[in-house]
C-alpha cells in the first residue's frame, strides 16, 4: 500500500522518530491505522469473535473481526476490482458513502423503486445511518483498508437490493450472500452462527427458502464491489438486481 506518514508531527508520543518506527515496522499506513503483529491480530480476532458471537449487534467487534481475519479474502476482492473497469475506477477515485457525501433531499425526491429512493427508505425505516460504519484500523495495507471500508459502506445497499430488514433474520440472509460473494471469514461466521438466535419457525423459513436463494444469488451475481452505486441512484432496483445477477427475492 502507499504509506501515509505525517510530516506535521515528525515525532511520536513516546519520543521516537518516524524513521525509528518505520525500522520497527510499526508506522502508520493511513490515518487511523494501528500497526499490529500477527500474534496481536490473532488475539484480536479471537476476542472479537467471542464478543461478536455473544452479541451480534456489537458492530465494533464485527469490524475488528473482519479486519484481522481478512488477509486472504481482501487481496482477492481487490484483484477483482482491479480487473473490472468500474471496480478499478472505484479504487482510483475512492468514493465514500456517508451523510456528508449524500444529497439526502435529492435521494428522497427520486421516484419510488429507484436505488436512491429505496436506499433512503431503508435507512429511515430501520433507523440506521451510513455514518455508523467503523473506519478501518488493523489492515496493514492502505489499498486493502479501503476495500474493507467500501464493503462496509455498501452493506446497507445489499440490504436494499436483497430486500432484507436489519433484524436477525435479515442480517443472517445478507451474511450468507456476502459470505459467498466476498469469502470474508467474518461473513462465514455470521452466516453459520447467526441462526442460533432464531425461533424454530424462522429457522424453517431460513433453511427452506432464504438461505438457498441467498447462496444461489451470491454465486450468480457479479462482484458487488464493482458497482459504482453513487452513479446508479436513479436506476431501478429491479434493473440493478438483474444487471448484477441477484435473483428475485422469494
Amino acid at each position: 500500500g502507499r504509506a501515509w506518514l505525517s510530516h506535521a508531527e515528525p515525532w511520536t508520543r513516546d519520543g521516537r522518530s518516524e524513521e525509528e518506527e518505520e525500522e520497527e515496522g510499526c508506522y502508520q499506513l493511513y490515518p487511523g491505522h494501528i500497526p499490529t503483529s500477527p500474534l496481536q491480530k490473532a488475539l484480536l480476532a479471537a476476542g472479537s469473535a467471542f464478543m461478536a458471537l455473544s452479541d451480534p449487534y456489537r458492530h465494533d467487534m464485527v469490524a475488528v473481526l473482519g479486519e484481522t481475519t481478512g488477509c486472504l479474502a481482501l487481496p482477492n476482492l481487490r484483484d477483482k476490482m482491479k480487473h473490472h473497469p468500474e471496480g478499478y475506477r472505484i479504487l482510483q477515485e475512492r468514493p465514500r458513502i456517508r451523510l456528508s457525501t449524500l444529497d439526502m433531499a435529492r435521494l428522497r425526491g427520486l421516484p419510488g423503486g429507484t436505488l436512491g429512493r429505496e436506499y433512503v427508505r431503508f435507512l429511515e425505516d430501520n433507523k440506521v445511518s451510513p455514518d455508523t460504519r467503523m473506519p478501518a484500523k488493523f489492515v496493514d495495507d492502505e489499498e486493502l483498508a479501503y476495500v474493507i471500508q467500501r464493503y462496509r459502506e455498501v452493506h446497507d445497499l445489499m440490504h436494499t437490493l436483497l430486500g432484507m430488514p436489519t433484524n436477525m433474520l435479515g442480517e443472517v440472509v445478507v451474511k450468507w450472500f456476502e459470505a459467498i460473494q466476498t469469502g470474508l471469514p467474518m461473513c462465514v461466521l455470521g452466516a453459520a452462527f447467526g441462526p442460533v438466535r432464531l425461533s424454530a419457525r424462522k429457522l424453517q423459513v431460513l433453511a427452506t427458502d432464504l438461505v438457498p436463494w441467498a447462496i444461489r444469488s451470491g454465486r450468480n451475481a457479479s462482484c458487488i464491489l464493482n458497482v459504482y452505486y453513487e452513479q446508479r441512484w436513479e436506476q431501478a432496483v429491479e434493473s440493478l438486481r438483474e444487471e448484477i445477477g441477484i435473483l428475485p427475492p422469494p
